[in-house]
């Protein structure tokens, strides 16, 4: 694509330069509409990346506060980044659509709702505590969700996101906050875990699991002082000073064990956290200060199926259950790891069974349920069809705002079908206890074999 940027205007804006850089990479084949979401239900050229890549050239190109027009489309991207797997050129969207959200949020003035919404969901979300008080809000505050849906201009977002509130919140897990969990038998490796912000809150046991797990197979787990939310949330919305705030926090945090006791890997078990994480090296390319940490910490982090692969996982149980895997977008499509959580539980014995349309997002696409519910329903109901197709037991998946996107969808049409995370059900195949989701869908544990085999002696 042919680019007008001027050497002033490239110079005005550090960020400038490699978008003009992604911008000339299109070659404008639309290849990329074949496998967007949103293009596949709304059928408008505008609400596909190509669309997307002209509004967002001329925006930038012409140095152009951000349009009505602009905004609409742009807020419809789910950021699933299917896009960038289809395409033949490589164009990095990712940031390309982070630019635009960024430039959105500094040019654009939204009605109050929209502002008002955003800045509360930025205000919580990336805090344990706050979204707790909330999520316990939100549950008392269930009952009123056909008032609170009719109100003008939010009612819907209101009503979606009292809607993937749980209806019962888990306790607080003793394995949060600062502190390390020794292995069991020799130490191999030593990691550290991303807490995270929603997962903890909405569902402790994975993390609790992913310890085990790692702790049992001679993996050190260590949750650093200091280490919080990704800022992959507040990031998606356009507010690149708070998401760049949360991440030095992080990067000071793994740092601190980098050169201390010393890290093997930085392992997540929420992949869209993953993939941002993956990316502070490009988000603070201009910073001085931090682009060689960055860059460091971009180079441990993994996610933890990504981790698992390189260690001899000990199977204790004989599973043989039929197990739909959904690849979150932010793992196949940002990660670009699209079969190693398969092999790992098809190594641990479960029948995976591929879904039909598993490129096509669910829906979720971090806070995109709430701030556009209307198309994030129809991707739900679209994925759930697909995941039924395979007739499974279960479902499996590494991403949280996932597992609650099709939680809600299983429940909307009174399934029971359990969703779980990838790495409960590797530790339930290793030694652990049945994941209590399994078990509240009448799926019944099986008898460890070998028990001597889990620890290593050596």
């Amino acid at each position: 694509m042919q680019t007008n940027f001027s050497p002033a205007h490239l110079a005005s804006d550090p960020r400038l330069p490699a978008s003009e850089k992604i911008l000339r990479t299109c070659v404008h084949c639309g290849f990329c509409t074949a496998t967007c979401p949103t293009y596949l239900l709304l059928g408008d050229e505008l609400d596909s990346p190509r669309g997307r890549i002209y509004l967002i050239k001329d925006m930038l190109e012409n140095g152009k506060p951000a349009t009505e027009e602009v905004v609409k489309h742009v807020d419809r991207c789910l950021s699933c980044l299917s896009c960038m797997t289809t395409c033949p050129s490589g164009v990095n969207y990712m940031h390309l659509v982070d630019h635009a959200r960024a430039h959105i949020e500094e040019t654009y003035e939204r009605d109050f709702a929209d502002k008002a919404l955003r800045r509360l969901l930025s205000a919580i979300l990336p805090h344990p505590g706050r979204f707790r008080l909330a999520m316990l809000a939100a549950m008392l505050a269930k009952p009123f969700a056909g008032v609170l849906g009719s109100l003008p201009g939010i009612g819907a977002r209101l009503k979606a996101m009292l809607a993937l509130a749980p209806a019962r919140l888990p306790s607080r897990s003793a394995m949060e906050g600062p502190q390390s969990f020794p292995v069991t038998g020799v130490r191999r490796k030593r990691v550290a875990l991303l807490s995270g912000c929603a997962q903890p809150v909405l569902d402790p046991a994975i993390n609790e699991a992913t310890i085990r797990l790692l702790t049992r197979h001679g993996v050190e787990v260590v949750l650093p002082k200091g280490e919080g939310c990704c800022g992959a949330l507040v990031h998606h919305m356009g507010r690149e000073h708070d998401a760049l705030a949360f991440a030095r926090r992080n990067i000071d945090a793994w740092m601190a064990e980098v050169t201390g006791e010393g890290l093997d890997a930085i392992l997540i078990t929420a992949s869209g956290c993953g993939t941002t994480i993956k990316d502070y090296g490009f988000m603070f390319r201009n910073e001085p200060a931090y682009a060689k940490t960055a860059a460091t910490v971009s180079g441990l982090a993994k996610d933890v199926t990504e981790f698992l692969e390189t260690i001899d996982l000990r199977h204790a149980r004989d599973l043989a259950i039929p197990t739909a895997y959904h690849s979150a977008c932010s793992m196949q499509h940002g990660q670009q790891l699209k079969d190693g959580p398969k092999r790992l539980l098809s190594a641990a014995g479960f029948k995976v069974k591929e879904v039909p349309e598993g490129h096509i997002c669910c829906g979720s696409a971090g806070v995109y349920n709430i701030l556009q519910p209307q198309i994030a329903g129809q991707l739900r109901e679209r994925k759930i069809g697909n995941i039924e197709k395979t007739r499974p037991v279960l479902v499996a998946t590494g991403n949280i705002g996932c597992m609650t996107q099709l939680a809600k969808g299983f429940a909307d049409k009174g399934a029971k079908t359990p969703v779980v995370h990838t790495a409960e059900l590797l530790d339930w195949a290793t030694g652990g206890p049945l994941p209590d989701k399994l078990a509240a869908a009448g799926i019944a544990d099986v008898p460890v074999r070998e028990p001597a085999r889990l620890i290593a002696a050596e």
